[in-house]
């Protein structure tokens, strides 16, 4: 069931009458894309940079069939977010997560994060507490990363010059090192066909790029109960299980290691993490619905 409610603020807008379309909060600068499924409490999921909020059309439904509100967004300059921010920072990313937990009216609230997602996940936790009741934070990034010159380089000419979204689509691939799911062709070919628009490979880049820094050192103000999810073979990390320990012991949380996956294993193998995803989520609200006795 879709909980669109009847009386929209003004701040929210839906591109059509049907209740399944895709809704929009208003931010300075631009607006921010959401989908909205689901009733109970709610639970937020942000997509890495590069992707799209479809990125979740496996553990969304899941999430919502277990009795939450489930809402996916568009990260600022992807999917059918605007583009031409002036930022595209974590901390900017995590403003627009705050306003929209805020602009929805419901909290407190569960933050899943993949990737870049996890950044303002951790924002929104240090800056609003009252707002995060919990996070699930899915391949983080999170810490300032140690990337080599030559790396570096390398991925600044990958993504700056004609190929740059066939290469985005390469280097897409080698993240599902077990097996691609069955539609993994149609949500590359989404995937790619967005990035190709105006201004959306300059988000990309923008946050490729960028000091995580500030975001490190909220780690510890963080209180919300922490489920850091990980791919034993996560080729983003040099050692995906420490980095995964590494971040859980900075928030006080746990660790849950999907062997054989890579960067998404709620994508790459939905039955083996989801379920442990939806126990954490069920388990947070739980626990803020009797703190707030």
């Amino acid at each position: 069931m879709h909980t669109t409610p009847l009386y929209v603020p003004h701040h929210l807008a839906t591109d059509a009458p049907d209740a399944a379309a895709v809704r929009h909060l208003d931010r300075p600068g631009g607006t921010i894309a959401f989908d909205d499924a689901g009733a109970g409490p709610l639970v937020v999921m942000l997509p890495g940079l590069g992707d799209l909020r479809q990125q979740y059309r496996f553990l969304a439904p899941d999430i919502a069939a277990a009795g939450h509100r489930a809402v996916t967004a568009d990260l600022r300059g992807h999917g059918a977010s605007s583009s031409g921010w002036s930022d595209y920072g974590s901390e900017a990313a995590g403003g627009d997560l705050i306003a929209l937990i805020e602009a929805l009216g419901a909290r407190p609230t569960v933050v899943i994060g993949n990737s870049f997602g996890a950044a303002p996940a951790v924002y929104a936790a240090a800056e609003r507490p009252d707002l995060v009741a919990g996070l699930v934070l899915i391949g983080p990034f999170v810490r300032q990363q140690h990337v080599p010159a030559l790396q570096r380089g390398a991925l600044r000419l990958m993504t700056a010059g004609p190929w740059k979204v066939w290469a985005w689509g390469a280097f897409y691939d080698t993240l599902y090192p077990s097996a691609k799911p069955a539609d993994h062709r149609e949500h590359r070919r989404a995937l790619l066909t967005n990035l190709a628009e105006p201004g959306r490979f300059e988000a990309l880049r923008g946050m490729m790029f960028r000091d995580d820094t500030a975001i490190a050192a909220r780690l510890a103000a963080v209180r919300a109960p922490t489920l850091v999810v990980m791919g034993t073979k996560d080729p983003d990390f040099p050692d995906p299980a420490a980095e995964a320990r590494t971040v859980a012991d900075a928030l006080s949380g746990e660790v849950a290691m999907i062997d054989g996956a890579g960067h998404y294993p709620h994508v790459e193998m939905p039955e083996a993490t989801n379920a442990t995803i939806a126990r954490f989520v069920r388990a947070a609200h739980e626990d803020a619905a009797r703190a707030a006795r």
